[in-house]
């Protein structure tokens, strides 16, 4: 049974990460989405309880995926999870060589463990987390970027003044 792994912190998952995760359930047995409970480098928005519960709700439809919350490399979380391959997911630019240095570090770590990359769809190459949550913070609509129970979520946390 061909079984993968989806790490990232997903602060918050937006549509490019459920398009890759709705393609990648086609291609292996399981799919389980990792939320990384605290990155080192990075300032998050959401919980790890809620992140979690908002991956869930965007890929409640696909039978094979699960979402849970992991600490750690992910390759220990791999070997944990019975996994076989870490699934990443590749935008145009800088995001190749982030993620072939950290394919890299992963295989030195545990060679058994293979990095599958996907492109993402072209609606989704210039899709960041990081940029979603600033543009709803100026008041933008991401409505077509993020699911909408993700919408409401970024506009209540985001904009509480405007949701009284």
């Amino acid at each position: 049974m061909a079984r993968a792994i989806y790490p990232g912190s997903f602060d918050p998952a937006h549509n490019g990460h459920i398009d890759i995760a709705t393609r990648a359930s086609r291609l292996f047995d399981q799919l389980i989405i990792c939320v990384y409970d605290s990155p080192p480098t990075k300032s998050l928005l959401f919980s790890t309880e809620e992140r979690v519960e908002l991956f869930q709700r965007s890929v409640n439809h696909l039978p094979n995926v699960n979402v849970v919350p992991f600490t750690g490399l992910a390759p220990t979380v791999a070997h944990r999870q019975d996994a076989q391959f870490i699934l990443r997911g590749l935008r145009a630019g800088f995001d190749f060589e982030l993620e072939f240095e950290m394919a890299l570090m992963w295989r030195n770590l545990d060679p058994e463990i293979d990095v599958v990359c996907m492109m993402s769809s072209l609606d989704y190459q210039f899709v960041f987390s990081s940029r979603i949550k600033e543009v709803v913070t100026l008041g933008a609509n991401v409505e077509n970027l993020v699911p909408p129970h993700v919408a409401e979520a970024l506009q209540a946390r985001l904009l509480p003044s405007r949701n009284r």
